[in-house]
Order: structure tokens, then sequence, then C-alpha cells
């Protein structure tokens, strides 16, 4: 802005000095020119005097260097000239000056010659005889004027220019000071330009909108950073280059990178081809979904194309940790698996001892036999279907089971007391120590757990085997313990023993006609009232499955 007024006030300095130099020039040339007409005139008649006294003597010696005299006849005829013939000189009737003396006594005229750059003041007074006294003098023109004053002109325009520069730049100097001097911060507060409050007032308006757009934008990116921060689920947004323009904690973890990844490659990040190719696809509009391997876990990555006004202006990636989803579904597989083979086999052989007493091939001794086989398969189905739905109700977090008071010691004394007639066959003694201990649970799953835990101490017990069931209330938990004799688990299999349908040894199981759910429902409605189970167990020498209940404010 300095350099326009800077530049504005030279070029009107300038202009003005060359529009006063045109109209001086103007004005004294026509000063002067007026000025030579009336000393012109003053000489013509003191001439016509000479003449009318002297006539023709009067010319003679006569020197004249600044003036031309012209004596002309009534008809026009030159008489006398100083500067030519006069006999060789053209009539001169029709001359203004001379129509003008011939009528009026006098006349005067201005005549421009563009040959010899000058203009001619002619003077014409009439005499008493009727002849005409001319006189004319040569004037410069104004170019030639100028010309004759360049000298001090150009002195005066130096000086002028030097004046305008300094002049301009002290002006423009303080007219731009209010202006940059001016607090943006606080608009109404400026003392300047009355011309600017108009403009100060609207900034002061827009300072305030643009407070509160940036307060609403600094919260919503707030929330969305706190949202973006909390997802479990990694994403990252990427320009379409590629580059890295926004990642969450999540991302970064998976990743590996720290919060200056921002403008990287993410390609140099990460270089697995499943994501450069669903990358590529993503930057040229196509949607993706991939599964890959990360720290040892399933990801699926999901690349969305961000368009706008039809141009991709960049991708976002989704990351989904799906491995539990697909452990699920792998149990999924497995559990279908096993039930149709579960339910297969006991359904093959009720089918097979039903045709037998069908088609009378059974002896009359046999029936009876046979039709406890029958009976027992199909017991062992009904246990296999009651412990399905049990787990199916489980899974679904027991929401419909009610929360009750109930004494652990008296429960695994009814366990104890139904699995009597099992112990016996077996020739397995059970025993029970510890304390009574109020616990508030699901009084049906705590019992469930128990048994199911007594029950399989029984079946995998050795013959005379012992199993001891010991409940104890500690400070912070109460503690359930349920200790055998028998065959043993290798350590291995300490965690598999919980899955369903998991046998350590399958040709045992068969033959105690276990259903391989049992521990997967103990294992359920440990996790329901948040316990603990660990086992600790040796082949040969017995297992030792510990619970671990922590208390809550009404159990303690």
């Amino acid at each position: 802005m300095t350099k326009r007024i800077f530049r504005s006030i030279c070029l009107v300095a300038l202009t003005v000095f060359l529009a006063s130099i045109v109209l001086i020039m103007g004005v004294l040339y026509e000063y002067f020119s007026n000025a030579g007409q009336s000393q012109l005139k003053m000489q013509t008649s003191l001439a016509a005097q000479g003449v009318m006294n002297e006539g023709m003597e009067y010319f003679h010696d006569l020197k004249v260097t600044d003036y031309r005299i012209s004596w002309i006849d009534t008809d026009g005829r030159v008489l006398y000239d100083s500067k030519s013939d006069a006999s060789e000189m053209e009539n001169h009737l029709e001359r203004e000056e001379v129509k003008q003396a011939v009528s009026n006594g006098y006349g005067e005229s201005r005549r421009y010659s563009a040959t010899l750059m000058e203009r001619s003041l002619y003077s014409a007074q009439k005499l008493e005889d009727g002849t005409i006294l001319r006189l004319s003098i040569s004037q410069n023109s104004v170019f030639t004027l100028f010309l004759g004053m360049m000298q001090p002109i150009c002195i005066i325009f130096v000086i002028a220019v030097i004046l305008s520069i300094v002049l301009a730049v002290q002006v423009s100097k303080k007219i731009v000071k209010p202006l940059n001097e001016i607090d943006l911060d606080n608009p109404l507060s400026n003392e300047g330009y009355d011309e600017l409050s108009p403009f100060l007032r609207r900034i002061d308006s827009q300072q305030k909108q643009l407070m509160g757009q940036k307060a609403e934008l600094h919260q919503k990116e707030d929330e969305l950073n706190t949202i973006i921060g909390s997802m479990n689920e990694g994403m990252i947004l990427l320009n379409q280059k590629g580059k890295i323009i926004s990642i969450n904690p999540a991302a970064r973890k998976l990743l590996d990178t720290e919060s200056d990844c921002i403008g990287k490659d993410i390609l140099s990040l990460c270089r697995n081809l499943d994501l450069q190719e669903i990358l590529s696809g993503a930057l040229q509009g196509e949607q993706g979904e991939r599964v890959i391997l990360l720290h040892g876990e399933s990801y699926q990555i999901d690349a969305d194309p961000i368009i706008s006004e039809n141009i991709i202006k960049g991708t976002a990636l989704f990351f989904f940790n799906v491995t539990e989803k697909e452990k699920a579904e792998k149990i999924r597989r497995e559990f279908t698996a096993n039930v149709s083979h579960e339910l297969k086999t006991p359904l093959h052989a009720i089918s097979g001892y039903a045709e037998l007493l069908k088609n009378d091939m059974v002896k009359e001794t046999d029936r009876i036999p046979f039709a406890g086989k029958i009976y027992g398969e199909a017991q062992r189905m009904i246990r296999l279907v009651e412990d399905i739905i049990s787990l199916s109700r489980l899974d679904e977090g027991a929401v419909d089971m009610r929360h009750e008071n109930v004494d652990l010691y008296d429960l695994a004394k009814r366990a104890i007391q139904s699995l009597e007639p099992e112990a016996d066959a077996s020739c397995v003694t059970v025993e029970l120590s510890g304390t009574p201990v109020a616990y508030n649970g699901i009084g049906r799953l705590l019992y469930s757990m128990i048994y199911n835990l007594c029950d399989n101490a029984i079946k995998y017990n050795h013959e005379n085997g012992r199993v001891t069931v010991d409940i104890q209330d500690e400070e912070n938990s109460v503690v359930l313990s349920v200790k055998d004799t028998g065959i043993g688990i290798a350590p291995e299999y300490h965690e598999r023993i919980f899955e369903r349908f998991y046998r350590v040894d399958k040709s045992h199981s068969k033959e105690i006609g276990g259903t391989g759910l049992g521990l997967s429902i103990v294992k359920h409605a440990a996790k329901i009232h948040n316990a603990k189970i660990d086992v600790n167990s040796c082949i040969g020498k017995g297992t030792e499955v510990i619970v671990k209940f922590p208390k809550q404010k009404g159990n303690q």
C-alpha cells in the first residue's frame, strides 16, 4: 500500500508540474505576443508620421533590423519593402491587416510559418493619401520558446522530482502509519481515520463470529479426538498419495509407530502385500476388505475411498480385531461337528437295538438287556442335550437366573450326596472339609460347578481313590478346591480341558459316559461369577482344581 501511495503522489506531482509548465508557457507566450503587438502598433504610428512628412525620403538610409517595413499603394502594389525587392512582390491588397487598414484606418494580424517554425505579427495603418504603411516583426513559436527555457525548466523539474519523492515518502508513511498500528485483536479500540470505522466494526463482528466458530471447532475436534482416541479399532486417514494425515493410538500401537508418522507413507510402516493391494484399489475408488495377521492376531482391514465432488481425496483405513470372532467361528464349527458326532453315536446304538427288537431277532432272555442299553443311550442323549441347553444359557450370560445368598459348604455337601452312587460304584471315597461360607451368587450354577468338578474327579480316579472337597473363607475371596488322586492331566492340556467336547483320554471318557461339556459349564459359570480357575495336576498323581470367588460388598 505504501508503494501505491508513493507512486500516486509522485504521479500527481509530475502531472501537476507538467500541466503547470504547459499553462505557464501558454500564458507567457500570449502575454509576449500581446506586448509585441502593442509595441508594433506604436512603432507603426511613429513610422506613419515620418512617411507622411517625408514621403519616400523617409526610407533613404533607414536601417531596420528587428522590424520589416512595407509601404503599399492604394491598389495593393508594394512601393517599398525593407527586406525584399518591392517590384517583385505580389499584390498585398488581400492581406488581412491591409484590408482592415483600408476599411478602418488600422489593421493587425498574426500568421504562423510552418517552414520557418515562427510566427509573424503585422500592424498596418492607413496614411492620409490612402496608402498603407505596414510593420511586421517575427516571433518565435511556443516550441522554440520552450527549447530556449529548457535549462531552467530542467532544473525546476529535477527539484520538483526530488521534492515529490521526499514528500511522497513522508506522506505515504504518515498515511499508512495509523493503518499499520491498527490493533486487529481489539478493532474498536483503535483511533485512526473515521473512514475506517465501518471497516473496523465489520472486522470486530467477524472476529466474534470466528471466535465462536473456532471454539465450536475446537470442541468438535476434542470430541472427535476423544472418540477416535478411545476406539479399540485402529483408524488411519490417508491423502490421495497414500501419506498419513491422521492416525489414532490404536492404529499407532498396531503399526509400532509414534505420532511423528504424520506425513509418512503407510507402506513404509507396514509392508503387508494384502494391505498394499486393498490400498491401491481404494485410491482408485474401490472399497476393499481383507484379513491380515498383525502381532499374531487376525485383523480385518476395511479401506474406504474418500470422494468429494467426484474426486478421490484420500482413503480411510479401519483395523478390526477379528481374532475372537474367528476363534468363536472355529469353536462353533467344532461344536456343531462334535454335537453331531456325540448325538449320532447313541442314535445309531438305539436304532440298531430297536431294529433287532423290531425284526424279532433277539432272544427272550436278551430283550431286557437290550432295553436297558436303549435306555442308557437315551439317558446319555438327554444329559448331552441338557448340557448343551445349559451352555447356551450361560453363553447368553444367565440373565434369567437370580442371584441369592447361598452356603457353598451346603451346596458341596448336597452335590457329594448326589454323587454317592457313582462314587460307590467306582470305589472312590469323597470327603468334604472347610467351613460354611455365605456367598451371593446363582445357586443353580454354583451347585452345577461343584457337581461337575466332583463328577470328573470320581470318573477319572483310580479304584480305591480319594476326592477331597474343601471350602475356605479367606479375606478377599471364597476358595473352592476339588482334589483327586486320579489319572492326572499333562500340563499342555490344562487350558484345553475347559473346551467343549475336549477329552484328554477319549477312550476312557466313552467308557464312563461323559458328555465332554462338564468343565465347559464350570468355566462359563466361573466367568459369570468373576471367579478364577487354577489347575494343578501331574500324570498319575491326581488333579486339583481351585476356584476363587471374589467377595462382593454383600459377602464381606
